[in-house]
């Protein structure tokens, strides 16, 4: 909608047809609407969505082509990669107000009224029929399909009562509007939209093509003004899934989503998305090399082949598993009464839990799944350890060893035990005071402690005996 002159506040909008046209206004399509948001932000150098990570320089781009190409879209895309952030976030790109006829059901244009209430009213009081404006959070509607989605969800229904008030069936005023004419001059989102049985593809595919509807044996001409979005599973969005073809060749855009490509992007997304973890006068210190080990661990898990990839591995897998693993270590500081901690090696052992329920691992029981996951796991660590050590430092520390050095940790050890090793080892030491950059907490100190030996181990440098929640490192050659 364009307005040609500024209101200085809400209550100087137009209240009558009348004084919406003498104000300017003119009236433009949902998608022209959006094509010119979308202009706009991009030449002030505004980002199109925020708070989406890893899709700047790929689905972003595909989105902007879509929207100035006036498109409807559908994004193809596993769980978990923001699809509905997304869609949610194009909102932002309708204009602020719209006016509609007073009291319209289906915001109804004021200048071109679709319903028939509408068009009567319009019709009886002129430039005198009242203008109510609509905010653009309220022009947004959203369903997750599923199999037991109607036609009367969706589209409408005939309302009884009114049909009791003494109007005939074939009254366009006896119908009660479902969702997608609710959203006329707005967006409409389905999530998985597959998952809508074929019937009821058929029934949108019809409002939104034909610009009618047939509810209980009659015709309603409704010429909606919508953008259409919806999400769904790449290999459920396929001739062989379960979407028909005509509905399909109604989106102008198909986007291909994905999951965070490097090791930065999806730590970014769990600081973002990761609640707070300190408690109250608890402070909790992530270092980041344990944020490299939990992102690693999802990218680690969506490569690998004991893992279902159909379902995929999403990044709220990430999310839950940071979460989780300082939750572990405020419960060991609250044991030890400590009021500063970060999360160590042992930590990991809580994952379990979280990894669980997001990831689906092919193997026949769950003795093989937990070790499915502690491999994974394993191998993050070892991973991160190589990127952040050199072979030349693993030695120096290892030969520290060899004299019979014993290092134990465990939950039960505290950050100040850990940090006094490093009075013995002074190679230990320097490794440790790289990884902390110059983060002197104890807490984050005692973390690098036991990341550099836990390397150490997995490099089959180090001999490790673990027991009850503690575990004691040891030289391969004195063992």
């Amino acid at each position: 909608m364009v307005l040609t002159r500024q209101f200085n506040s809400q209550d100087d909008l137009p209240k009558t047809l009348g004084e919406l046209k003498r104000s300017g206004w003119r009236s433009r399509s949902v998608k022209e609407e959006i094509r010119a948001n979308t202009v706009n932000t991009i030449q002030s150098g505004q980002e199109l969505i925020s708070g989406v990570f890893g899709y700047q320089d790929t689905v972003i781009p595909q989105l902007e082509n879509a929207l100035l190409a006036g498109h409807d879209i559908v994004f193809l895309g596993e769980r978990g990669q923001a699809k509905t952030r997304i869609i949610r976030s194009l909102v932002h790109l309708l204009d602020e107000w719209m006016p509609v006829v007073g009291g319209s059901e289906i915001n109804d244009d004021p200048c071109s009224p679709v319903s028939r209430q509408a068009r009567e009213l319009v019709a009886e009081q002129g430039d005198a029929t009242p203008i109510d404006w609509i905010h653009r959070s309220n022009r947004y509607g959203e369903k997750l399909a599923t199999p037991d989605t109607s036609i009367a969800d969706l589209i409408g229904e005939v309302d009884p009562i009114k049909v009791a008030e003494g109007r005939y069936l074939s009254d366009e005023l006896t119908l009660h509007y479902g969702l997608v004419p609710r959203c006329n001059r707005g967006i409409f989102a389905i999530n998985e939209l597959p998952d809508l049985s074929e019937r009821i593809q058929v029934g949108l595919l019809n409002v939104l093509e034909e610009r009618d509807v047939q509810i209980r044996g009659y015709k309603i001409r409704l010429p909606l003004d919508i953008l259409l979005v919806a999400s769904a599973n790449p290999d459920d969005y396929t001739n062989r899934g379960r979407i028909i073809t005509p509905l399909k060749d109604r989106f102008g855009s198909q986007i291909r989503t994905h999951y965070p490509l490097e090791i930065e992007t999806e730590i970014d997304v769990v600081r973002q998305e990761s609640r707070n973890a300190s408690i109250g006068n608890i402070k909790v210190r992530t270092p980041q090399f344990m944020e490299e080990i939990i992102a690693t661990i999802s990218h680690l898990a969506r490569a690998s082949t004991k893992i279902n990839q159909r379902s995929g591995v999403s990044v709220r897998l990430t999310t839950s598993n940071h979460e989780l693993m300082c939750a572990n270590a405020m419960r060991r500081a609250l044991k030890a009464k400590e009021t500063e901690v970060a999360p160590r090696i042992s930590d990991l052992e809580a994952l379990t839990a979280s990894a669980s329920g997001k990831i689906e691992i092919d193997v026949i029981d769950d003795a093989r799944e937990g070790q499915v996951f502690d491999q994974l796991v394993g191998v993050a660590v070892l991973q991160v350890t190589k990127q952040r050590v050199s072979p030349e430092k693993f030695r120096l520390v290892t030969d520290e060893f060899a004299d019979g050095k014993v290092v134990q940790t465990g939950e039960d050890i505290s950050s100040k035990d850990l940090v006094t090793v490093l009075q013995t080892m002074p190679n230990l030491k320097h490794v440790v005071a790289e990884l902390v950059d110059g983060d002197e907490s104890a807490a984050v100190i005692a973390s690098a402690v036991e990341f550099v030996l836990e390397g150490l181990h997995l490099a089959k440098r180090l001999n490790k005996d673990a027991s009850g929640g503690r575990a004691i490192y040891r030289s391969k050659i004195t063992s």
